[in-house]
């Protein structure tokens, strides 16, 4: 395990470092996401505003949160910890975040844009559509990272903690990839708050 040791910035220590068995997909946990997608089309189906606003909220909440969490506080943290409690961390978190990231991010976009036709904001006339246009390009550049790079990177680290020799280098390379995006994607969290605040006081 000498290139764990290596890619996650300390010296190898002399003791083999374990990795722990640990599911790459939390089976039991893809219920849950049925839940949330049942949830959401009835949201969409019953054509109320309330379901439409709770999705979006929470959704938008949880993402932003999470972004902001793992970029400012685990980002930090990370190079303090012993290699075996990153792997630790990383086997237990890393599986969670497979299935959350992608639900969220599907909660906040569709109850969003569905939201924003119940209410006509949709069709608001410029200039005020132009804050709606900038909500369009910040949560689509949000969205295409977080589908297209951290997803990705979160696989990659996986599959290969779980092969028999591991390649420490790599999964460095991809968590700091990870962590970085992260705290990247929060920062235009904040701006997103910024303009749906906007928006709300119209």
């Amino acid at each position: 395990m000498v290139g764990q040791a290596q890619a996650l910035g300390v010296a190898a220590p002399p003791q083999r470092v374990a990795v722990p068995e640990f599911e790459i997909v939390p089976v039991r946990a893809i219920p849950l996401v049925g839940v949330v997608v049942v949830g959401l089309i009835a949201a969409i189906e019953s054509e109320r505003l309330w379901p439409l606003e709770f999705f979006h909220i929470v959704g938008g909440g949880m993402w932003t949160g999470i972004d902001l969490f793992v970029g400012f506080i685990i980002g930090p943290i990370m190079p303090r910890l012993s290699v075996q409690a990153r792997i630790e961390f990383m086997t237990r978190f890393m599986p969670k975040m497979l299935l959350l990231m992608p639900t969220l991010v599907a909660m906040t976009l569709v109850s969003g844009w569905q939201l924003a036709n119940f209410t006509g904001d949709i069709a608001v006339a410029y200039p005020d559509h132009w804050w709606l246009t900038a909500s369009y390009i910040v949560v689509g550049v949000m969205s295409v990272v977080a589908i297209g790079i951290l997803e990705p990177a979160n696989l990659a680290v996986l599959f290969e903690l779980k092969k028999p020799a591991p390649d420490g280098e790599l999964i460095g390379r991809l968590m700091r990839r990870f962590v970085y995006t992260a705290g990247i994607t929060g920062l235009m969290q904040v701006a997103t708050l910024v303009i749906m605040t906007r928006i709300a006081t119209w």
